[in-house]
């Protein structure tokens, strides 16, 4: 069973910057991409809010789910199944100026430090439905991924959004504002292999995947996924890099929200056959 580390919680539903104090991890770095990252997301028109009230998250999900614009999240995203609470996780919505919805992203942190992805992964996945389901563990990098975890997932960008790099950008910004809350050891997702084929996964800046786990029988199917992570130091240099080649480009998408792409004839973009557990239109 995943424990909690001690760390502050903020109010629900606070603009990112005012929620943001850093305990840990290289600060100048940390703030300065936190701030930078909500810096370019109101740029193009989208305000960024720390929230831990996983009933909307889910609500929201369900009604896109019903639009075909998403996948059902995942348990370990469900506060019906996962014990959710503001100590273990939280979420991020990017809102436009009339206050919808347009882009969201999940993190949980697991404190395993007598465990690993190895062993926790069916709990991980299944939460409170995990009796009885069967999971089978080949990466590697399950056995090496312990101690503080951050677990990434509920990647979602609106259909009418999709294309200005919003899954280089947010999936980022929620893994640093993690890393200044907690003393991460790795940052992970479960990610469907044909996103790492298409170098999706690296576009969230996970430069390593390790091949798999199996959820035969699962709720989405027989499910292969690899494990994309990145140790604390890779993540602290993949912050870097993106702040000084890629962050400020960012500027040339100012404006785009307020005349967004309309989907006509269809209702999803850039859409996989198969479901992802992490990008915009993913389970996870």
């Amino acid at each position: 069973m995943s424990r909690i580390y001690p760390n502050i919680v903020p109010e629900n539903n606070l603009r990112l910057p005012d929620a943001l104090t850093i305990k840990h991890g290289p600060a100048p770095l940390l703030s300065k991409f936190v701030l930078e990252g909500d810096k370019a997301a109101r740029a193009m028109g989208i305000r960024l809010h720390l929230r831990h009230d996983w009933d909307e998250l889910v609500y929201l999900n369900k009604g896109e789910v019903v639009k075909g614009n998403w996948f059902p999240v995942i348990n370990t995203f469900n506060p019906a199944y996962c014990n959710l609470n503001p100590e273990n996780s939280y979420w991020i919505s990017g809102e436009s100026e009339d206050g919808e919805i347009i882009v969201t992203q999940a993190g949980r942190i697991h404190y395993w430090p007598d465990t690993s992805l190895e062993e926790e992964a069916r709990e991980m996945f299944y939460a409170r439905q995990a009796s009885g389901k069967t999971c089978i563990v080949t990466a590697p990098a399950a056995k090496l991924i312990t101690g503080v975890v951050y677990c990434a997932g509920a990647h979602w960008v609106r259909p009418d959004y999709r294309g200005h790099r919003l899954s280089h950008l947010i999936p980022r910004i929620a893994r640093a504002y993690g890393l200044t809350r907690w003393p991460l050891d790795w940052a992970m997702a479960l990610v469907a292999p044909i996103l790492v084929e298409k170098g999706v996964t690296a576009g969230y800046g996970y430069k390593n995947v390790s091949y798999s786990i199996f959820y035969p029988g699962s709720l989405w199917g027989d499910l292969e996924v690899g494990v994309a992570y990145l140790g604390a130091a890779e993540a602290y240099r993949d912050l870097s890099a993106f702040l000084r080649a890629e962050l400020a480009t960012f500027e040339s998408d100012r404006g785009f929200a307020s005349s967004p792409r309309r989907i006509l004839g269809q209702s999803v973009t850039n859409a996989s056959s198969s479901p992802a557990f992490h990008g915009s239109n993913n389970l996870s």
